[in-house]
């Protein structure tokens, strides 16, 4: 006997990716998750690839990734794709020191973040 297959966490017309542990804050990552909120695919890889975030390169990759899967795994149209869902949560905190003045120290948080891209087919697209 196996175990019963897990229930799709997204919807029929919906695939996702999740990048785990990326190198930045959350609140930096936010801000190149809103550039690509409800904007068509090809559109928001042009803005992350013309984007001056450091962080923009990994989140075109989760993009490109939620791409492939709705391709490959759902047979949906990638021209008809949208950002549906972007979202940003918090992962690991590094704690490291900083050596200060008369032997004291400063304390260092190296934050890093998950993040989840849902792309949807448009319901035009699905109609026709």
């Amino acid at each position: 006997m196996s175990k019963p297959k897990n229930s799709r966490r997204v919807g029929d017309n919906e695939a996702l990716a999740i990048g785990s542990n990326l190198r930045s804050s959350t609140r930096k990552l936010n801000l190149v998750a809103e550039q690509i909120r409800g904007k068509a695919v090809s559109t928001a890889l042009a803005e992350l690839a013309f984007s001056k975030k450091h962080i923009a390169r990994d989140v075109k990759k989760v993009l490109e990734s939620a791409i492939a899967n709705a391709e490959n795994n759902h047979q949906l149209d990638v021209d008809s794709l949208v950002v549906a869902q972007a979202t940003v949560g918090r992962s690991l905190a590094m704690r490291r020191f900083h050596a200060r003045a008369r032997g004291r120290a400063a304390g260092i948080v190296k934050e890093f973040s998950n993040i989840t891209v849902v792309v949807r087919e448009r319901a035009e697209a699905v109609e026709e």
